[in-house]
């Protein structure tokens, strides 16, 4: 078995074992005495047969023995699979995964550096890099074909993620014959239904709206997902001091209970289900109430919730390594680091969006990628953590050395560097002189001329000619030249 990318954390700990039970009790009390609205007919009547009760026309009260259930019916570990399965992700504990995500309208030009509406193209293009990116553990489709009609867009975006890398997919869906033809997609590369049930290659994200909204249309997702046994994300979008309590801990609670909401509709429609608490939750800008991507408290938001998922025990959707700013600058460069840095450490299990996005998530960039996975090699390395062995304590070597002498040369430093030290690709650490004798470039251009480089030069393997050959008889709606599918 290969060694697979994630790494599991000792948590930072937010809360003490106490706020913890607190929090926990304000959950249960939300849910069952303000309630949740449930707009999904399918979703309420699943909700009422587990014992949830009318509050009025469409609000119903979940009382806590339901949703206690649901959490012992729900997977404490959940499996997403890579088509190579070095790429599986085991998502469990405090173990630690970084990943794209959001679904961006806009992209800057790899060539002119203009922001531009994004395309398939985009999607495909992106997916191979994220296929090269080492420290990028999976594609959640991070944008949105523009030039397509709504209804060819699900299929088409699943299509160029599969056929662009080998990692994990996971992605949103915008119609009920969407979501249709993107599972008939994965099931037809994985080898049938069953086979994707064993070896999900493909999972799905089915927000709630907040505040304490169950959507009709996503309700109706997520009942049919967990049906047919996929993997299903349900995050809660809450904006603290919008749609949620301004305190970090008002909102946890309110985004709690609207995950744990979907969670219990889940295993109501198919126990055993494959769910992951989900977050993308973050706070207001106070000068103009509005969303806000690289603040600090987000991040300190999702490390508190990812402690409470590993309290129920279950596995996490979050978000970190987002910015606020219109370029790949110091601002997306401190932004992205700190939250990442926070929900790294924190133990969230699946962490996306940390790849790739700019401007609120509205814009990516191909060479935010580049200076992303590299934020996220360090990150990684701090997740990681600090080896206490006799062998990392070097005790002979520092008897070999003695005083006044140095390590530089003492076989203990050649053995453990490479794995002791993280080794970037992106930052300079050359002398001054050296740097301007190779013209004095500065951090975009390097990763831009290192995502250039990669999608010149980096051929994921593709889907066997025959089964993209089937693929596209049986969906005439694929867009995506042949050349760029298959690369």
């Amino acid at each position: 078995m290969p060694e697979l990318p994630g790494l599991a954390a000792k948590p930072f700990r937010l809360f003490t074992q106490e706020e913890v039970d607190k929090i926990d009790r304000a959950v249960m009390w939300t849910l069952e005495e303000v309630g949740i609205q449930v707009n999904s007919e399918r979703a309420r009547e699943l909700l009422m047969k587990g014992g949830a009760r009318p509050k009025d026309d469409s609000t119903l009260s979940v009382p806590e023995g339901l949703v206690r259930e649901a959490v012992e019916r729900a997977p404490s570990r959940v499996v997403l699979h890579g088509r190579d399965e070095r790429h599986n992700l085991e998502l469990e504990d405090a173990r630690v995964y970084f990943g794209t995500g959001g679904t961006v309208l806009h992209t800057l030009d790899l060539d002119t550096g203009e922001r531009r509406p994004t395309t398939l193209l985009d999607i495909a293009r992106v997916g191979r890099l994220v296929d090269a990116l080492e420290n990028v553990h999976f594609y959640l489709l991070p944008l949105y074909p523009n030039e397509l009609a709504k209804d060819d867009v699900d299929v088409n975006r699943f299509y160029a993620g599969l056929t662009n890398t080998e990692k994990h997919i996971m992605g949103g869906i915008y119609s009920p014959e969407g979501l249709r033809e993107a599972i008939a997609l994965a099931e037809e590369v994985a080898g049938g239904a069953e086979a994707l049930r064993e070896r999900p290659i493909v999972s799905f994200i089915t927000c709630t709206i907040a505040p304490l909204r169950i959507d009709a249309t996503y309700g109706d997702f997520l009942v049919e997902i967990a049906e047919r046994g996929l993997p299903v994300a349900i995050p809660s979008e809450v904006v603290a001091g919008v749609t949620g309590p301004v305190t970090i801990s008002g909102s946890i609670v309110v985004q709690l209970a609207e995950t744990l909401a979907g969670l219990t509709v889940a295993q109501m429609a198919n126990p055993g289900t494959p769910v992951l608490l989900g977050t993308v939750s973050t706070v207001m800008d106070p000068r103009r109430a509005g969303y806000l991507s690289g603040a600090v408290e987000m991040g300190l938001m999702q490390a508190g919730v990812a402690q409470m998922a590993q309290h129920y025990r279950l596995p996490l959707y979050a978000t970190a390594g987002m910015s606020d700013s219109k370029l790949p600058d110091a601002q997306a460069g401190y932004e992205k680091a700190l939250t990442a840095l926070l929900v790294g450490l924190a133990g969230a299990n699946f962490i996306h969006d940390a790849a790739g996005p700019l401007e609120f998530c509205m814009t990516a960039a191909y060479e935010q990628y580049v200076i992303d996975d590299e934020i996220l090699g360090m990150v990684m390395r701090a997740v990681r953590g600090v080896e206490v062995s006799d062998e990392a304590l070097g005790l002979d070597a520092i008897a070999q050395v003695g005083p006044g002498g140095h390590f530089l040369t003492n076989p203990h430093t050649l053995e453990h560097m490479r794995s002791e030290l993280f080794t970037p690709r992106v930052s300079d650490r050359d002398l001054r002189e050296r740097w301007e004798q190779n013209g004095a470039p500065n951090t975009r251009t390097r990763a831009r001329g290192i995502a250039k480089q990669l999608l010149a030069e980096h051929r994921p393997p593709g889907l066997p000619e025959a089964t993209d050959r089937k693929l596209r008889e049986r969906f005439s709606k694929i867009a995506l030249p042949e050349e760029e599918a298959r690369p």
